[in-house]
């Protein structure tokens, strides 16, 4: 099994705006940093290097970011001790803060990359249950599914 995750952010201001030039001016390297950490798997991408172009919601302001990694262990180490930590730290510079959570973690059989829609929806799975097996954040991990390649949407 490998571990999918989602995450939104509303931006405080366009992308071409200068609030927002650090943020942007980053990304590039920040992507490199994640393909380059090991246990890295696949992550989304719209027009460009980036998933920025993608605007699945109705509000143009919203960005949506999803990856795929090996293990809990391996996203741990590149969100929390890598130097997207301090993206992490500072992203309410860029980011206007949310009511509720603004990502999701859920195992997924190797070798399966999931929809915006899937991750979407496991967001508000989340938002609506809090965590469990379906839909779960890092405070209060689901373990990793043992011997199990093969699960399905319930």
């Amino acid at each position: 099994m490998h571990l999918a995750q989602i995450n939104i952010g509303r931006i405080r201001a366009p992308l071409e705006d200068p609030i927002m030039a650090e943020f942007v001016s980053n990304l590039d390297a920040i992507n490199a940093l994640a393909e380059g950490t090991p246990g890295f798997v696949w992550r989304l991408v719209g027009d460009g290097n980036d998933a920025t172009s993608l605007r699945p919601f109705d509000d143009p302001m919203m960005l949506i970011n999803m990856s795929v990694w090996e293990s809990l262990e391996a996203l741990r180490g590149f969100v929390y001790r890598s130097h997207h930590s301090r993206f992490v730290r500072n992203r309410l510079d860029w980011f206007e803060k949310l009511e509720g959570p603004v990502y999701a973690l859920w195992w997924i059989p190797v070798g399966h990359i999931p929809t915006v829609k899937e991750g979407i929806e496991r967001l508000e799975h989340l938002r609506a249950n809090g965590p469990s097996d379906r839909a779960f954040w890092f405070p209060r991990p689901s373990p990793r599914p043992e011997g199990r390649n093969d699960l399905r949407e319930p």
